[in-house]
């Protein structure tokens, strides 16, 4: 799991940079899947702060129904903010 979420968050600080429109299609669908199997993981324990951070992300980057900002510039704070959230929540993972 701290791979899958430690990729996330490389993606996403990649995501920064000015890329072809299939990266950003690729950076959806792999953010959605690092959001879905944190809040699979997490929801197990209980609802928490988790649930709803990596919930809230699952639907801002959801690739079967876009959210379209049209605008580099609004994309960049989610994509530093989601980064961050995945990197706290790798480091925050405890090993078995």
């Amino acid at each position: 799991m701290k791979t899958l979420l430690l990729i996330c968050a490389g993606l996403l600080f990649i995501g920064l940079l000015d890329l072809p429109i299939g990266y950003y299609t690729f950076l959806r669908i792999v953010v959605t899947i690092g959001s879905v199997a944190v809040v699979v993981t997490e929801y197990e324990k209980g609802f928490n702060f988790w649930v709803i951070a990596f919930g809230i992300i699952a639907i801002i980057f959801n690739p079967l129904i876009p959210i379209y900002l049209n605008d580099k510039s609004a994309w960049m704070p989610i994509d530093i903010i989601g980064g961050i959230i995945f990197l706290i929540k790798s480091f925050t993972l405890k090993q078995k």
